[in-house]
């Protein structure tokens, strides 16, 4: 088959993008011919992918969608597929991999009726009906079953056109046989001596990722814990007012801000905890990436993938509503306790040995190549 893939930003860092890139190299694996469309890609383009990157500007992002819709519609009815897969809720789809929440739920629940009026929902809102409205016939690849009753509630999908796939983390994720080495020679490199904590946060997004959480927590640990404790975050984002809240709150020289890299398994093995108080989160690929290299993780209840943390018995899911007071309480207890941690991380890893946390792009696959009506 030709399969077109479509997706509003590819760059080799973020969990929607990496999803993408797992899914449609097994689809090529399994001998089927790839197009990408996309207005924006960054990295390297696989061999074999044929690559479109779409000549679409606009001052804003819902007029740049349009756009970027219409100008494939025309280039797909001169180059026909078998499938169209979109990362993205659009219309025309045959699959859509559901990487984002219920948008309309949001929008009724979040925001006023004001912003209803705006030119910006509807076009998200038109979006998200025309992949979720039981007229469509999109097939929806589901990663949180979480979202999938809200769909449901605002537009009545029918059941069969969800499929919930398992988790896909990457068995490079995998804490190796030689683990302890890696781990002492990140700690050299990075200068943590042998009672130094490093924190972990991962993922790209600060805001929504609940960064500013972190270094609020971070500052309100107790004198002594504080002073040997480091936060690094890494991720695709402006890291500029994290800087300045950090330098407010007195933790500057503790916390460092990079970039998204490609060694995030040495991070994972060299730190003493994952935190991740996201505001919101469909899963959060980070936290199972970090139960299989065996790092204990503090997490909000808001992620998807929370519930393996707790299933795991490798770490703390905070409580819902959120309370900064229990995220820096949580925080300098697990932090205190390194005989508890140890626990944790051997759970997780025990955990990653006998659950199916690895299947997500066969399981995609299956989806998208099945013959239809």
């Amino acid at each position: 088959m030709q399969l077109a893939f479509i997706l509003y930003k590819y760059f080799p860092y973020g969990g929607l993008q990496r999803d993408f890139m797992r899914i449609a190299l097994e689809c090529q694996q399994r001998g089927h011919v790839i197009r990408v469309y996309t207005p924006i890609w960054e990295g390297e383009v696989p061999a074999g992918f044929e690559v479109v990157v779409v000549p679409v500007k606009a001052l804003f992002n819902h007029r740049r969608n349009e756009k970027l819709t219409a100008w494939i519609k025309l280039d797909l009815a001169k180059r026909p597929v078998d499938r169209v897969i979109g990362f993205n809720k659009m219309p025309g789809l045959d699959v859509y991999y559901a990487a984002d929440g219920c948008f309309e739920d949001k929008a009724q629940t979040l925001r006023g009726s004001v912003y209803r009026k705006w030119g910006r929902y509807k076009h998200f809102a038109d979006y998200e009906r025309a992949v979720f409205a039981p007229e469509s016939k999109t097939e929806i690849l589901m990663i949180s079953e979480v979202q999938q009753p809200l769909f449901v509630k605002h537009y009545a999908t029918q059941a069969e056109r969800f499929h919930l796939l398992p988790p896909g983390i990457t068995q490079d994720r995998r804490a190796p046989a030689n683990a302890a080495e890696i781990r002492a020679e990140f700690r050299r490199e990075f200068k943590l001596a042998e009672d130094d904590l490093l924190l972990v946060q991962i993922g790209s997004g600060f805001k929504t990722k609940g960064l500013d959480r972190s270094i609020k927590a971070l500052a309100a640990l107790p004198r002594e814990l504080k002073q040997r404790t480091r936060l690094i975050a890494i991720g695709q984002d402006d890291p500029a007012q994290f800087k300045l809240q950090a330098q407010a709150l007195g933790v500057s020289g503790q916390v460092e801000i990079l970039k998204g890299r490609s060694d995030i398994p040495r991070f994972l093995l060299g730190a003493d905890l994952l935190i991740h108080p996201a505001y919101n989160e469909n899963t959060g690929t980070v936290l199972l990436e970090a139960l299989v290299s065996g790092l204990p993780v503090l997490v909000s209840a808001v992620c998807g993938y929370a519930h393996y943390i707790a299933e795991a018995d490798c770490g703390r899911v905070l409580s819902e509503p959120f309370a900064q007071t229990e995220l820096n309480q949580q925080l300098a207890a697990m932090l205190g306790d390194a005989a508890q941690r140890h626990t944790w991380g051997a759970n997780g890893l025990s955990y990653a040995a006998r659950a199916d946390l690895y299947s997500m792009p066969q399981h995609a696959a299956d989806v998208i190549l099945a013959e239809r009506p």
